[in-house]
C-alpha cells in the first residue's frame, strides 16, 4: 500500500474533498471523475454501511483517495471499515489522549495495535498490504467538543495520528451555540486546535469554511478542506437551474 494523500499531507500540501452519503454507485463514480483529492464515506451520519461503502469504492474512477468516517471509536467498527479497502479513516469523538491512543491501536496490526487480521479484498489488490498498511494508513481524529479542544495538544502528541478534522457543528453544540459555527467563540476554539496541530506537525482538516470562506481556510493553511457533500451538490445544482427557469427564488 502506498498512500499518496498521506505523503502529500506530510509535504504540507493542501487538498480538497467531499462527503459521500448517498448509497448508490453512480454518485461515487460520477464525482470521482472530478478533481477531488479525497472522499469521506460517512458511516456516522448517513445510511452507508461497510458493504455499501465497499461498492461505492469499487465504482470510483481516477485518483481520489477513499476515506471512511466510522460511527464511533470502536475496534470492531474500525477493523470492518478498514477491510473494505479505504486508505484513510476518520474517528469521531476523540476527546482525550487516551481516546487517541485507542484509535491508533484499533487501526494498526500487532505489534503496534490490536487490529484483527482478515484483510479480505485488500490483500487481493495489494500483496504487500499487511507489510505496509501500518505505515501507510491515514489516521484522522475528529475534534468536535470543548473537551477535545482543551486536550488538543495531548491528542496531537499521540504517535500514529496523522491529521485532525474539526467538526464545527458538534463543536458549536458542545459550547451551547448549536449551529453557530461563525460565532467568535467557536472560531477561537477552531483556531486553537489549528495552532495545536500546526505545532505538532499534524495535518489539519475542516468542514467547508466553518465561519470563513473555503478559500480563506486554504490560504490560512488548512490542508484538508471538505467542499460539501453529495446531497448538497445535487440540491445546489437543482436550485441553480430552477432559478434560471424563474420558478425558484
Amino acid at each position: 500500500m502506498k498512500n499518496e494523500l498521506k505523503a502529500r499531507l506530510k509535504r504540507g500540501e493542501k487538498t480538497v474533498g467531499a462527503w459521500i452519503t448517498i448509497p448508490h454507485m453512480d454518485v461515487s463514480e460520477a464525482l470521482s471523475t472530478l478533481p477531488f483529492d479525497w472522499f469521506v464515506f460517512d458511516q456516522e451520519h448517513s445510511a452507508l454501511d461497510d458493504q455499501i461503502t465497499q461498492e461505492l469504492i469499487q465504482a470510483m474512477k481516477g485518483e481520489v483517495t477513499p476515506i471512511v468516517r466510522v460511527a464511533w471509536n470502536d475496534m470492531v467498527m474500525i477493523k470492518k471499515a478498514l477491510d473494505t479497502g479505504v486508505e484513510g479513516i476518520i474517528i469521531p469523538w476523540v476527546n482525550s489522549k487516551e481516546d487517541a491512543v485507542k484509535a491508533v491501536k484499533f487501526c494498526k496490526y500487532p505489534p503496534e495495535g490490536v487490529r484483527g487480521c482478515g484483510p479480505r479484498r485488500t490483500i487481493l489488490l495489494d500483496p504487500d498490504y499487511l507489510k505496509t498498511v501500518n505505515d501507510e494508513l491515514l489516521i484522522i481524529v475528529q475534534i468536535e467538543t470543548q473537551e477535545a479542544v482543551k486536550n488538543a495538544e495531548e491528542i496531537m502528541s499521540v504517535d500514529g495520528i496523522d491529521a485532525f478534522f474539526v467538526g464545527p457543528f458538534d463543536l458549536s453544540s458542545s459550547m451551547g451555540l448549536m449551529g453557530q459555527i461563525d460565532h467568535p467563540k467557536v472560531r477561537d476554539a477552531i483556531e486553537r486546535v489549528f495552532e495545536a496541530g500546526k505545532n505538532a506537525g499534524i495535518a489539519s482538516g475542516i468542514w467547508q469554511g466553518a465561519g470563513m470562506s473555503i478559500r480563506e481556510r486554504l490560504e490560512e493553511g488548512w490542508q484538508m478542506v471538505a467542499l460539501g457533500m453529495d446531497i448538497n451538490f445535487l440540491m445546489d445544482g437543482a436550485r441553480s437551474i430552477l432559478r434560471e427557469a424563474g420558478v425558484y427564488k
